[in-house]
């Protein structure tokens, strides 16, 4: 998994200096994430970078459309559009990287999203409708943790667990923070664990940050039977930077060309 560190940490470099050239968006969860975006897009995702409609590719869906930065940057580096293009373009006034995803401008992205609490009932009808065409893709959910502050998010939770979704795999982003402090301080959300369990679905924990870890709970997921499954996964927002990890102030700021430089030189001789 050498190789997929090497690609995360030059994922984690257009991050930064993407959101310095844009001058605003969400540092702390994009990095949080850039490791498991580094996972699909270069491990686990069945998808063609050149061809991203191609109808058999698995779909990935992103609820919390405010770490687009991650997304956008792993896909950059896998191919679907040049790095140069986006450290420039983001959130740029006519480009193609709105600040949260938009399919009209992006169609390899699978949903538009902003408003939180709504991916996983895209995601969920989106899997049942594969499941009924009798189609053999996955569908994965990638959620924040301080959107199942939302009502809407449970609902979802609920409709799959009844009907037994299990090519549905949702990963939780459980980095402990949102924009206003920690999440367990504004609104509690332990036990998540027991939560999903009671709502039938197959739970799995594990580190964010370690790939074969990661790579292992999707594996699992996959062969899962009869029920929705979703992977908890511990993150550390601002990963890579010390000074800004697991700092809810850094959740919807972007650096300045000051501390980007500083950041990028981190990564370097990191």
């Amino acid at each position: 998994m050498i190789e997929l560190k090497k690609i995360a940490n030059e994922v984690c470099k257009t991050i930064i200096k993407s959101l310095v050239s844009a001058e605003s968006g969400h540092t702390g969860g994009s990095l949080g994430m850039a490791d498991i975006f580094t996972a699909f897009y270069f491990h686990i995702l069945k998808h063609k970078p050149k061809e991203p409609a191609w109808p058999e590719r698995d779909r990935l869906i992103l609820s919390n459309g405010h770490i687009v930065p991650a997304r956008y940057s792993a896909m950059a580096h896998a191919g679907y559009f040049s790095v140069d293009e986006l450290e420039n373009g983001l959130r740029k006034f006519g480009t193609i990287f709105q600040g949260h995803p938009d399919r009209k401008f992006l169609p390899s992205m699978e949903t538009t999203s902003g408003p939180l609490g709504c991916g996983l009932g895209q995601a969920c009808g989106i899997a049942l409708g594969a499941k009924m065409d009798g189609k053999d893709f996955y569908t994965y959910c990638i959620m924040s943790d301080g959107e199942h502050q939302e009502g809407n998010l449970w609902e979802s939770v609920m409709f799959a667990g009844k009907y037994k979704i299990d090519n549905l795999i949702g990963i939780i982003d459980r980095n402990n923070i949102q924009i206003t402090g920690r999440t367990e301080n504004v609104m509690p959300l332990e036990s998540l664990r027991n939560k999903y369990e009671a709502f039938n679905w197959n739970v799995i924990e594990v580190d964010g940050h370690d790939f074969v870890k990661f790579i292992d709970a999707v594996e699992m997921a996959k062969i899962s039977r009869g029920k929705p499954t979703v992977i908890i996964a511990h993150t550390i927002p601002g990963k890579g930077i010390k000074e800004i990890e697991n700092d809810y102030k850094w959740h919807g700021i972007a650096p300045n060309k000051e501390q980007g430089e500083r950041f990028l030189l981190e990564l370097s001789s990191g």
